[in-house]
C-alpha cells in the first residue's frame, strides 16, 4: 500500500494485518482520488474508519489542510500514527467508535471517508448522524466503501457510483431540496 500522488507520491505505508482488516486497494484509491482531485486542495477531511490512515493520508498528500483519523482499533491507530510520523504530517487521531466520533466532531468536513468493515450494515445510520449533526460542508461528499450497492437514504443523493469487483464506492451528497 502506497501514496499514489501528491507531495508524498510513492511512499509506502505501513499496514495492520488482521482478520477484519481490508485496506482499500491502490487501484481503487487511484480511481477514487482522480474523481476527488479538484475537491482536495485546502479540504477538511474525516477518515471515519481509518485503519492505517491511507485515505486521509492520500488526501493530505494531495493538498487537504486537515485530516481527522478515527478508528475503534488501537492497533490500527498505532499504524496510522506511525504512517503520519513517517510522512512528517500531523493529523487529529481519535480512538472511538463511529457514533462517538460523530457526536464529538466539531465543524464541517469537505470530505468524509467511511470504509467500515463490510459486515457492518450502517450506511443509513452514519449518513443520518452526519446530516443530523450538520457535519458536511454545503458542497461536501461522503465517500462510502462497501461490498453492496448502497441505496441513497432520504436527504441524500448518490453523486457518483463505481464498482471495482467486490468493492463498491458511492459518493453521497446532501439533497438541496
Amino acid at each position: 500500500m502506497r501514496i499514489i500522488a501528491g507531495k508524498h507520491r510513492g511512499r509506502v505505508l505501513a499496514q495492520f494485518c488482521g482478520n477484519n482488516v481490508r485496506p482499500t486497494s491502490d487501484r481503487v484509491k487511484e480511481s477514487l482520488f482522480q474523481i476527488l482531485s479538484f475537491r482536495l486542495p485546502d479540504a477538511r477531511v474525516l477518515d471515519l474508519f481509518c485503519g492505517s490512515g491511507a485515505l486521509g493520508l492520500e488526501a493530505i498528500s494531495r493538498g487537504a489542510r486537515e485530516a481527522v483519523f478515527n478508528d475503534i482499533s488501537a492497533d490500527s491507530l498505532a499504524i496510522c500514527k506511525k504512517n503520519l510520523a513517517a510522512l512528517r504530517e500531523r493529523g487529529i487521531v481519535q480512538n472511538s467508535d463511529y457514533r462517538t466520533c460523530l457526536a464529538r466532531a466539531q465543524g464541517k468536513f469537505d470530505l468524509i471517508f467511511s470504509d467500515p468493515p463490510y459486515a457492518m450494515d450502517i450506511c443509513k445510520e452514519v449518513l443520518g448522524e452526519i446530516a443530523r449533526r450538520d457535519l458536511l460542508a454545503d458542497d461536501g461528499l461522503v465517500v462510502w466503501e462497501s461490498e453492496r450497492e448502497e441505496l441513497s437514504p432520504e436527504g441524500w443523493t448518490a453523486a457518483d457510483r463505481r464498482s471495482y469487483g467486490r468493492t463498491k464506492i458511492v459518493l453521497f451528497a446532501r439533497d438541496n431540496s
